[in-house]
Protein backbone atom coordinates (compact mmCIF):
# COMPACT_ATOMS: atom_id res chain seq x y z
CA UNK A 1 0.00 0.00 0.00
CA UNK A 2 1.52 3.25 -0.78
CA UNK A 3 2.15 6.19 1.56
CA UNK A 4 -1.43 8.33 -0.17
CA UNK A 5 -3.53 5.35 0.52
CA UNK A 6 -2.29 4.97 4.13
CA UNK A 7 -3.02 8.31 4.55
CA UNK A 8 -6.63 8.15 3.08
CA UNK A 9 -7.11 5.19 5.55
CA UNK A 10 -9.16 5.77 8.60
CA UNK A 11 -7.17 5.07 11.49
CA UNK A 12 -7.72 2.85 14.13
CA UNK A 13 -8.33 3.46 17.73
CA UNK A 14 -9.40 1.52 21.03
CA UNK A 15 -10.13 3.07 24.37
CA UNK A 16 -10.92 2.00 27.23
CA UNK A 17 -13.37 3.42 29.82
CA UNK A 18 -14.29 3.09 33.25
CA UNK A 19 -16.84 5.29 34.34
CA UNK A 20 -20.65 6.10 33.75
CA UNK A 21 -19.55 9.45 32.57
CA UNK A 22 -16.92 7.96 30.25
CA UNK A 23 -19.32 5.12 28.87
CA UNK A 24 -22.18 7.44 28.14
CA UNK A 25 -19.53 10.02 26.15
CA UNK A 26 -18.09 6.54 24.36
CA UNK A 27 -21.86 6.14 23.46
CA UNK A 28 -22.46 9.57 21.87
CA UNK A 29 -19.41 9.19 19.97
CA UNK A 30 -20.54 6.05 18.22
CA UNK A 31 -23.74 7.38 17.65
CA UNK A 32 -21.87 10.40 15.83
CA UNK A 33 -20.41 7.96 13.69
CA UNK A 34 -21.46 7.62 10.29
CA UNK A 35 -23.11 4.62 9.61
CA UNK A 36 -26.14 2.45 8.33
CA UNK A 37 -26.85 -0.03 10.37
CA UNK A 38 -26.46 -0.11 14.53
CA UNK A 39 -27.35 -3.06 16.50
CA UNK A 40 -28.02 -2.81 20.15
CA UNK A 41 -27.37 -5.75 22.39
CA UNK A 42 -28.14 -4.83 26.32
CA UNK A 43 -29.81 -6.72 29.34
CA UNK A 44 -32.84 -3.80 29.27
CA UNK A 45 -31.00 -0.32 27.93
CA UNK A 46 -31.36 1.31 31.58
CA UNK A 47 -27.68 2.24 31.52
CA UNK A 48 -28.01 3.62 27.75
CA UNK A 49 -29.73 6.23 28.82
CA UNK A 50 -31.60 6.83 26.11
CA UNK A 51 -34.49 8.98 27.58
CA UNK A 52 -31.79 11.67 27.96
CA UNK A 53 -33.66 14.63 25.56
CA UNK A 54 -29.88 14.63 23.79
CA UNK A 55 -29.30 11.04 23.51
CA UNK A 56 -32.54 10.46 22.12
CA UNK A 57 -32.13 13.02 19.38
CA UNK A 58 -28.85 11.34 18.31
CA UNK A 59 -30.84 8.51 17.82
CA UNK A 60 -33.25 10.39 15.47
CA UNK A 61 -30.42 12.01 13.83
CA UNK A 62 -28.86 8.88 12.86
CA UNK A 63 -32.26 7.83 11.68
CA UNK A 64 -33.11 10.66 10.05
CA UNK A 65 -30.70 10.65 7.59
CA UNK A 66 -31.83 8.23 5.49
CA UNK A 67 -34.47 5.73 5.07
CA UNK A 68 -31.89 2.95 4.49
CA UNK A 69 -30.61 3.45 8.23
CA UNK A 70 -31.84 1.10 10.99
CA UNK A 71 -31.53 -0.17 14.39
CA UNK A 72 -32.06 -3.46 15.58
CA UNK A 73 -32.48 -3.77 19.67
CA UNK A 74 -32.05 -7.51 21.46
CA UNK A 75 -32.93 -6.74 25.14
CA UNK A 76 -33.19 -9.74 28.19
CA UNK A 77 -36.40 -7.44 29.32
CA UNK A 78 -38.56 -5.14 27.69
CA UNK A 79 -40.06 -3.74 30.75
CA UNK A 80 -37.89 -0.60 31.26
CA UNK A 81 -38.69 0.21 27.49
CA UNK A 82 -42.42 0.23 27.25
CA UNK A 83 -43.37 1.44 31.27
CA UNK A 84 -40.81 4.05 31.70
CA UNK A 85 -39.29 5.10 28.15
CA UNK A 86 -41.60 7.50 26.34
CA UNK A 87 -39.00 9.61 24.10
CA UNK A 88 -37.62 6.45 23.13
CA UNK A 89 -41.13 4.73 22.80
CA UNK A 90 -42.31 7.65 20.73
CA UNK A 91 -38.94 7.52 18.77
CA UNK A 92 -40.18 3.49 17.62
CA UNK A 93 -43.11 4.91 16.66
CA UNK A 94 -41.75 7.40 14.55
CA UNK A 95 -39.63 5.10 12.49
CA UNK A 96 -41.49 1.83 13.11
CA UNK A 97 -39.93 1.18 9.58
CA UNK A 98 -36.56 1.48 10.85
CA UNK A 99 -36.62 0.13 14.44
CA UNK A 100 -36.94 -3.62 15.32
CA UNK A 101 -37.08 -4.67 18.84
CA UNK A 102 -36.68 -8.00 19.95
CA UNK A 103 -36.30 -9.85 23.72
CA UNK A 104 -34.10 -13.01 24.25
CA UNK A 105 -35.51 -16.40 24.58
CA UNK A 106 -35.10 -17.95 28.26
CA UNK A 107 -32.37 -19.70 27.02
CA UNK A 108 -29.80 -16.50 26.84
CA UNK A 109 -30.57 -14.85 29.55
CA UNK A 110 -27.29 -15.51 31.35
CA UNK A 111 -25.23 -13.90 29.16
CA UNK A 112 -24.07 -10.55 30.85
CA UNK A 113 -21.77 -8.45 28.16
CA UNK A 114 -23.49 -5.65 26.65
CA UNK A 115 -22.68 -3.77 23.24
CA UNK A 116 -22.92 -1.46 20.34
CA UNK A 117 -21.53 -1.94 17.03
CA UNK A 118 -22.36 0.40 13.95
CA UNK A 119 -21.62 -0.86 10.36
CA UNK A 120 -18.57 -3.56 10.91
CA UNK A 121 -16.34 -0.81 11.81
CA UNK A 122 -17.09 0.87 15.45
CA UNK A 123 -18.53 -0.39 18.33
CA UNK A 124 -19.21 0.00 22.46
CA UNK A 125 -18.67 -2.77 24.26
CA UNK A 126 -19.16 -3.69 28.41
CA UNK A 127 -17.87 -6.93 29.05
CA UNK A 128 -19.95 -6.56 32.26
CA UNK A 129 -23.45 -5.18 31.59
CA UNK A 130 -24.02 -4.01 35.07
CA UNK A 131 -20.67 -2.26 34.83
CA UNK A 132 -19.49 0.80 33.02
CA UNK A 133 -16.57 -0.11 32.37
CA UNK A 134 -15.78 -1.16 28.67
CA UNK A 135 -13.95 0.22 25.42
CA UNK A 136 -14.85 1.72 22.37
CA UNK A 137 -13.39 1.23 19.11
CA UNK A 138 -13.62 2.88 15.94
CA UNK A 139 -12.38 1.60 12.22
CA UNK A 140 -11.73 -1.53 14.17
CA UNK A 141 -13.15 -3.54 11.41
CA UNK A 142 -11.75 -6.79 12.58
CA UNK A 143 -13.31 -6.77 16.89
CA UNK A 144 -16.46 -5.01 15.19
CA UNK A 145 -17.04 -7.54 12.73
CA UNK A 146 -16.61 -10.32 15.63
CA UNK A 147 -19.40 -8.20 17.70
CA UNK A 148 -21.49 -8.22 14.83
CA UNK A 149 -21.82 -12.15 14.41
CA UNK A 150 -22.24 -12.50 18.10
CA UNK A 151 -25.00 -9.60 17.79
CA UNK A 152 -26.25 -12.47 14.94
CA UNK A 153 -26.13 -15.02 17.61
CA UNK A 154 -28.27 -12.94 20.12
CA UNK A 155 -30.54 -12.13 17.33
CA UNK A 156 -31.42 -15.26 16.36
CA UNK A 157 -31.93 -16.43 19.77
CA UNK A 158 -34.45 -14.17 20.59
CA UNK A 159 -38.24 -12.70 19.08
CA UNK A 160 -40.30 -9.67 18.14
CA UNK A 161 -41.32 -8.12 21.80
CA UNK A 162 -42.62 -4.55 21.17
CA UNK A 163 -44.71 -2.92 18.85
CA UNK A 164 -44.48 0.89 17.87
CA UNK A 165 -47.97 1.32 19.77
CA UNK A 166 -49.82 0.04 22.24
CA UNK A 167 -52.21 -2.00 19.74
CA UNK A 168 -49.41 -3.68 18.32
CA UNK A 169 -50.24 -2.24 14.73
Amino acid sequence: MSDSQNEQAPQERYERFETTAEFLAALDRLLAEDGRELRIFDPDLVALRFEAPGRIERLRAFLAVSRTRRVYIAVHDTDYLTKYSPRTMHLLAQFAHAIQVQRTHQEIRNVQDAFMVLDARHYVRRPVAHFSRGAIGLNDETEALAMLGRFQEIWSASYPAVAPTTLGL
